[in-house]
């Protein structure tokens, strides 16, 4: 792996990437008990970068504006592992956000990068849950097919709850 690694942060508009970068920057730095109130975020056009230091190693999160999605294959070389976000309390934007998830897969460039799976906005009332989310995705199938290591994972970027597990996987993959 190179010095700087590069994760890519996908997924449509609004599901919450640029608060998930915010808030692992400042769980990285502070902890669970410095996250503090939730920043306001705007709809990102273009990307964000946010470096995070973990185990003295740096890896830089690159996220992507959803309505880059057209785009989004010319990022895929430079990188060492996706997280695709997916937004639990919009069943409206499921099977776009399927459809974004299987060209991710299937792309030359990202078949041997670690993804994760977030499903975000666990806070929210009307969130499906993880089962219903898989089998909407038919993750099983997706996961049985792909050539990438997937791990799934719920949270709220909002409450912080989730954001400690997603911080141990990048740290299992970037710390080899």
């Amino acid at each position: 792996m190179s010095s700087n690694d590069i994760c890519l942060v996908l997924g449509a508009t609004g599901v919450g990437k640029t608060l998930l970068l915010k808030r692992l920057q400042k769980l990285s730095l502070h902890g669970l008990g410095g996250l503090g109130d939730t920043p306001p975020t705007l709809p990102t056009v273009g990307t964000n970068l946010t470096d995070l230091t973990l185990k003295k190693k740096k890896v830089t999160l690159r996220e992507l504006g959803g309505c880059m999605g057209p785009i989004w294959p010319s990022y895929f070389k430079d990188c060492c592992s996706v997280i695709f976000m997916v937004d639990s309390a919009n069943t409206a934007q499921v099977s776009s956000s399927c459809i974004q998830l299987l060209s991710l897969l299937s792309a030359d460039p990202l078949h041997s990068v670690s993804v994760l799976i977030l499903f975000n906005k666990r806070d929210m009332p009307c969130t499906m849950s993880l089962i219903e989310m898989k089998s909407l995705f038919r993750l099983d199938d997706i996961i049985a097919s792909a050539t990438q290591p997937i791990r799934t994972l719920e949270l709220s970027a909002r409450s912080g709850e989730g954001l400690q597990e997603v911080l141990n996987w990048l740290e299992s993959i970037i710390v080899k």
